[in-house]
């Protein structure tokens, strides 16, 4: 099984509407000033793009995502002039050097194969003086709509362990996400949480979203028979009820100056 990553209307039924609501929190604590030019690594279906402009006052933003798909949802939701879109890696940004007064990704570095590479191009692509920050989600704990799933995965199917986001990426806590900043050469390092509700009104309405295909719990469903499926969802719905269904969900956001 591979993460999939295409269909922006199924990742914005999953995470992306949530991001969203992280970013609104992430983007006034960078405390990055009016007329900045901004650069959205991983930029996705655009979330914390159209939170810059909303919140920030940007000059400028500029989205770089390796997913043509979620590219073209970005580009049908933010419709400012003041954002541009582009396909490309994080480990090679095709940009100048020391360009952007504010270098941010949001839920993305830790699907980066080779997250140093990223944030050595992070680091590159900032004004000297300027700010190189993201967020993450708490896979192994705080993120509970995904580590309920995966406790209800584990249960019918031991082996679906392996694919827990909480298993796979060690990153998405406090400690190395400060030592992948610092190792960058990034100064003033800070790390903090952020937490905001996930409220579902019925049990249904959490459980679509992962038909959708879109990320590692998503791309599990998919992948299972439809007997196993209906297991997976019984499972879950003895441990959620019917609804609604109270939640939260906790991200890790770094900054750094360069």
């Amino acid at each position: 099984m591979t993460d999939v990553w295409s269909a922006g209307d199924a990742y914005e039924a999953y995470v992306g509407r949530w991001s969203r609501a992280v970013a609104a929190i992430f983007v006034p604590w960078l405390g990055v000033r009016p007329n900045a030019r901004w650069l959205d690594v991983g930029c996705g279906t655009g979330a914390l793009t159209a939170a810059v402009l909303i919140l920030a006052e940007p000059a400028s933003i500029v989205g770089v995502d390796s997913s043509a798909g979620f590219l073209g949802t970005a580009r049908n939701r933010v419709t400012d002039p003041r954002a541009e879109f582009y396909l490309g890696d994080a480990r090679e940004l095709r940009l100048a050097s020391s360009a952007y007064d504010a270098v941010i990704s949001g839920l993305a570095i830790n699907f980066v194969p080779e997250p140093g590479a990223a944030l050595t191009e992070f680091a590159r692509v900032a004004k000297p003086g300027g700010v190189v920050a993201a967020y993450v989600w708490d896979y192994a704990e705080g993120m509970e709509l995904m580590r309920h799933f995966w406790a209800a995965a584990t249960t019918v199917d031991p082996g679906a362990e392996r694919f827990h986001e909480g298993s796979r990426f060690a990153l998405c806590h406090p400690d190395p996400l400060r030592a992948l900043w610092t190792g960058a050469g990034l100064s003033d390092v800070v790390v903090d949480s952020i937490e905001i509700p996930t409220v579902f009104p019925t049990f249904a309405d959490y459980w679509q979203p992962f038909l959708g295909g879109q990320g590692p719990g998503p791309a599990y469903a998919m992948s299972l028979d439809e007997p196993r499926r209906a297991a997976l969802r019984d499972e879950l719905r003895s441990r959620l009820g019917e609804g609604p269904i109270e939640l939260t969900a906790r991200a890790w956001a770094v900054r750094g100056t360069r």
